[in-house]
């Protein structure tokens, strides 16, 4: 059977529906193309065009020598959107499995971020590990260009450069006092992305970014790794609570090293004690005790009130004052000044001070440094405590004299020392290498040479710092055992024991001081404790910056006597 003709009535109603409906259509495709195009093109660029940041390498900490303490590494971090992720099990067990997780930890995670549109998937992990999960070719997963904080010298020298956060924030030490100098600003750059959030193409940089400025300091990394070696073998031998050392260059106040005990890997902080951060040569305070018997001499000296074969008479051996006993080790009978300083008479420099005007020590020890910062700028120092100089007691005179009665940090102690080291003058010390030293005179340079030749017999046979010998050198010191303040006063049994030194005597270089607090056992005088990481630090170090040796005379005999 032959189709009848459709009717033309019905092919005219067909026409007048569709042609308006192309009307419309053609009217709609002139709209969005005229009309709208910019707005539809910046929605399309919004789905494919994104900003991203651009990564700023933050600026490298080094030692005097160029040798990096602080660098940032390349790294990569993961992250994901939880809404774009696939609900395949094997899919997302492989992602877990592959960032370390456990897929019950990995997916509780994913639940509690699930109405978010990013979370992190592990920060600031290695290539490998970024290619290795990328490779799983998973929707929503994406990964980040970034910069690690990474410490070569490990511990070592942990206290002083500190470390930065995540975030490459300084957190603690120079990386945090020097932030702003290190920070890097991240750039901006316009890139092209597919429907995955993978950056396809890199379009312009838009914002440059601008990397942080470096840092040298006055480290001497060898030197560094010297001290720590010595310190951490006699804090070990003596089971210390903890110790420290300060090295300094005598002409000019740079910190050569500063190491202290216990310490901590800034790059595993994972278990961290947040009693090893501090840095205790800067920070913790102490009493002193007959290491600053030497500056106490040179202050009597500078009064013009003694003279160096001065006599003072310090028998019985005791000084009563305020109705307490000051005393020595025995009775020493009549002393010279040098007397005092190589037997450490506590009765004889008091008597010695108690003759000079009321306020005349404490000035000298206000302009030694005692009681305010040394100036290096490191968070947290501590300015110690000083003081007053009027109206200030007869005992409160006698017992500062010999150490007790204040309270300093290492850093003023060898900043001190660094006065009878450069012929009376004094240098801030600096954690930074020094262009032109700053110096202030404080006592005469014959009042110091004086002191010096006093503090050379302490290291000679009969005197209480023979441990700090170095063979080749002359070496000027002084010992120090103090007892440790507890809740009920002066511990007995628990004791500070210090050496402060200066090699060579005739011609001072380097500034040492060490402490170790509470050495358990039969020593714990400075001299026997102490002064031997002086002797083996200082030594090498003289060998390292090639010192010549100021004494040949010792090795010859030596040798000549083998």
């Amino acid at each position: 059977m032959s189709e009848l003709p459709a009717s033309p009535l019905r092919l005219r109603l067909v026409a007048l529906l569709l042609i308006p409906l192309l009307l419309l259509l053609i009217g709609r495709m002139v709209h969005l193309h005229l009309l709208e195009r910019d707005f539809l093109k910046r929605q399309g660029d919004v789905r494919t065009l994104r900003v991203e940041p651009l990564p700023a390498l933050r600026g490298m900490i080094t030692d005097r020598h160029g040798e990096p303490l602080a660098v940032s590494s390349p790294v990569a971090t993961l992250w994901a959107d939880p809404s774009r992720l696939p609900q395949d099990g094997a899919l997302l067990n492989a992602l877990a499995k592959a960032l370390g997780e456990t897929p019950l930890d990995f997916f509780t995670r994913l639940n509690r971020y699930a109405d978010r549109e990013f979370i992190y998937l592990k920060r600031q992990v290695t290539p490998d590990l970024a290619e290795a999960v990328m490779s799983l070719k998973i929707p929503g997963v994406y990964v980040e260009d970034e910069y690690k904080r990474y410490y070569p010298a490990g511990e070592v020298a942990a206290h002083l450069v500190g470390f930065t956060n995540v975030d490459e924030q300084g957190q603690e030490g120079l990386e945090l006092s020097w932030d702003h100098w290190l920070k890097a600003t991240p750039g901006k750059k316009r890139v092209l992305k597919d429907l995955k959030g993978r950056i396809v193409r890199n379009l312009a940089v838009l914002q440059a970014a601008h990397p942080g400025q470096n840092l040298t300091l006055s480290l001497d990394l060898r030197l560094q790794y010297l001290a720590y070696r010595e310190l951490k073998a006699v804090v070990d031998q003596h089971k210390a609570v903890s110790g420290s050392i300060i090295l300094l260059d005598a002409r000019n106040g740079e910190v050569l090293a500063m190491v202290n005990q216990p310490a901590f890997n800034p790059n595993n902080r994972s278990y961290l004690d947040l009693s090893r951060l501090r840095n205790r040569a800067l920070v913790d305070m102490f009493e002193p005790g007959s290491v600053i018997k030497p500056l106490s001499v040179a202050v009597a000296l500078q009064s013009g009130q003694f003279k160096t074969d001065q006599v003072i008479d310090t028998s019985p051996g005791r000084l009563h004052l305020a109705g307490q006993t000051i005393r020595d080790f025995r009775d020493y009978g009549a002393l010279t000044p040098e007397g005092i300083i190589v037997h450490s008479s506590n009765v004889g420099v008091a008597r010695m001070i108690l003759d000079l005007p009321e306020t005349l020590l404490v000035d000298y020890y206000s302009k030694l440094g005692f009681g305010r910062p040394t100036g290096t700028g490191f968070p947290g120092e501590a300015s110690g405590v000083l003081p007053g100089g009027f109206g200030i007691s007869k005992i409160t005179r006698a017992t500062l004299s010999y150490g007790y009665g204040l309270s300093m940090t290492l850093g003023q102690l060898a900043q001190a020392y660094m006065v009878l080291a450069d012929q009376g003058r004094l240098h801030p010390l600096s954690l930074l290498k020094v262009n032109k030293p700053v110096t202030s005179q404080i006592f005469d340079p014959q009042v110091v040479a004086e002191v010096l030749k006093m503090m050379e017999k302490v290291v000679q046979p009969g005197g209480t710092g023979t441990r700090a010998a170095i063979k080749g050198y002359r070496v000027a010191g002084k010992t120090g055992t103090v007892h440790k303040i507890g809740s009920d006063g002066y511990q007995s049994g628990d004791y500070i024991a210090t050496f402060a030194g200066i090699a060579p005597a005739s011609d001072p270089r380097l500034v040492a001081v060490v402490i170790i607090d509470s050495p358990d056992g039969l020593e714990y005088f400075g001299g026997e404790v102490a002064a031997p990481v002086f002797s083996r630090v200082v030594g090498h170090a003289l060998r390292i910056l090639d010192v010549p040796p100021d004494n040949p005379q010792q090795v010859e005999q030596e040798v000549g006597g083998q």
